[in-house]
């Protein structure tokens, strides 16, 4: 009886599966934000200990929808970002600026990781360069 219940579950559950139409999601209309930057990488080349350490990712949003940037994770404190909470409408542009602590001596490559609601999910960006020694 309980290996006849058995059966019984797993006919109704395999029928209920395979005869279940797949899900569409209509995109047609929908808006979307795009960002588009300037350049993803930024090489500071060799600067000395101590020298200013700003730099500015520019972008633009491409897409129809408002862009909303929420996050901004860089992968060590040395590294400091900046950027408006604002929304960014179609066709503006914004700025993320980046600021590398310049005390530390040698070559250095850092990512910056840019949440926001546009469309491709989180956005990779990188400085890199070399430090030496002030004179």
């Amino acid at each position: 009886m309980k290996r006849t219940l058995n059966i019984l579950v797993v006919v109704a559950l395999a029928f209920g599966f395979f005869n279940s139409a797949p899900v569409e999601i209509d995109t047609v209309g929908a808006k979307i934000a795009i960002i588009k930057f300037e350049t993803e990488v930024i090489d500071y080349g060799t600067i000395e200990q101590n020298s200013d350490g700003t730099k500015i990712f520019a972008f633009i949003n491409t897409g129809d929808a408002p862009l909303l940037i929420t996050k901004v994770k860089t992968s060590c404190g040395c590294t400091v970002p900046s950027y408006s909470k604002a929304p960014i409408l179609p066709g503006e542009s914004g700025e993320l600026e980046i600021k590398y602590d310049t005390k530390r001596l040698g070559a250095f490559t850092k990512t910056i990781t840019v949440m926001s609601n546009a469309e491709g999910g989180n956005k990779i960006l990188k400085i890199k360069g070399n430090i030496i020694a002030s004179k």
